[in-house]
Parts: C-alpha cells; structure tokens; sequence
C-alpha cells in the first residue's frame, strides 16, 4: 500500500530531513511524498537538504515539493542580482537581495559554499523555480501558508499562498476539501488538535519551527501520513553540528 506523506518547512535542517525520512518514514517508489515549501534558508544545510530531494526524485522517488516564501525570495534575488548592471554609480545589492540575506540566506550562501548568489548553480535555480505553488488529492489541498477565500477563486491569489498567516476556511470554494499547510510555528499540541477537528476548522497547521534552537515549545520536523492520519516527529539535531 502507498502512503501520502507531507513534510513541512525545513529550512536547511539536513540531518533532521534525514533522520525523520531513514528512521521513521521509509518511504518507497510508491508514496507520495509532499514537501510544504521552505525548503531553504535560515539553517545551514540549505544546499544538502535541495541535493537530498533532488537525489531521491533522481531515485524514482514521488517528490512533490511545493513553492514556499523562501524559495520566491530565493528566486528574486538571484534574478535581480544576475541581471543587474553593475557601474561605478549603481547601488552594490538590489533591494530583494539584502533583503533576502536578511531573513535567512547568508546561511544558504555559506552552505553553497560562497558569497554570491551568481555562483549557485543553475541546475538548483531551474529545480527550484519549477516548483508549483500548491497540490491537491481527492481530500486535501496542499499549499504553503494558506488560501485566500475573500476572492471568488482562492486558487488564483499566488502570493497568499506564500505569505498568509490568517484566513477563514470556505469549504465550498474548494470543494469541502482540507488544507494541509506550514509557514506559521505552532506547538505539537496544537498541531495534533488540528489534526483531531480537522473537519471543523478545515485545515491543518504542520510546521513546529524545525529551525528552533533552546526552544521546549518548538524545533522538531513533522511528517504526516495523509492515509492514516498519524504524524511522526524528530527534534532538531542541526544544532549540534554547527560551525
């Protein structure tokens, strides 16, 4: 029997990812393996973690990896630095680019191992920005942060999708399926209470703040397995290898 499994953000948590997917998923060629997005940025792995996914699906493995905040931040600054002029008048970075080594990419660069975006392969850039920015299966609709229900199609509003931290189900607009997202940390316990009344509240929060350190509320990786509901957790073992 094949399992869908969805895993969000990791934020370059290498050796959790790891951990989480050699010791408690095991996945095989049939499951279906979604990734919330948040892939990069903030933990030091970022290169692994996208070397790890792009290895497995190379594999024959089902990854279904989806779009989150940092990857467009990630894509927009590589974008506008490769293609801006440089003169003796011209600003240094752009705008998108500092801000993005603001919110977590000086630790992607490093794990590049350097200190221009223009150095990370192309092969990264183009996996990357192939991502979509949501999946659905016959119950579920799996997005990053969320969906906007003040417009006529919630499908339509892309940047939401990325960024909302805040929204009231309509289960009519998407066909009285649940949303499966990450982006905002929440504790285990109400995590697991979403799960539990997931038919009253119509989604379900996944993301527990992997990156966490010193933390007794957040910093592990979470799995849930769609099929039977269960979910599996590991703590945060990144810290312990820093640099």
């Amino acid at each position: 029997m094949s399992n869908q499994w969805v895993i969000p953000d990791i934020h370059g948590c290498f050796f959790t990812l790891k951990k989480l997917m050699e010791t408690h998923i095991q996945p095989s060629q049939k499951d279906e393996l979604y990734f919330l997005g948040d892939l990069i940025d903030r933990g030091k792995r970022s290169k692994e973690v996208l070397d790890y996914l792009m290895d497995l699906e190379k594999q024959g493995f089902n990854i279904k990896a989806i779009k989150g905040n940092h990857e467009v931040y990630f894509l927009n600054a590589y974008d506008k630095e490769k293609n801006r002029k440089t003169s003796f008048f011209s600003k240094k970075h752009s705008k998108d680019y500092l801000f993005w080594l603001n919110v977590g990419g000086k630790e992607t660069l490093k794990s590049f191992n350097t200190e221009d975006i223009r150095d990370i392969p192309e092969s990264y850039i183009q996996w990357i920005n192939q991502l979509p920015y949501y999946y659905t299966t016959d119950k579920y609709v799996i997005v990053h942060a969320g969906l906007n229900f003040n417009i006529d199609n919630p499908f339509e509003d892309t940047d939401f999708m990325l960024i909302n931290t805040r929204f009231t189900v309509k289960p009519e607009k998407i066909g009285h399926k649940i949303i499966v997202h990450g982006h905002t940390p929440l504790s285990m316990e109400g995590i697991k209470t979403l799960i539990n009344e997931r038919n009253n509240y119509h989604y379900i929060c996944l993301d527990n703040g992997c990156y966490y350190k010193n933390s007794e509320t957040y910093g592990s990786l979470v799995a849930l397995n769609l099929n039977t509901l269960e979910i599996f957790t590991h703590p945060n073992i990144d810290n312990r290898y820093e640099n």
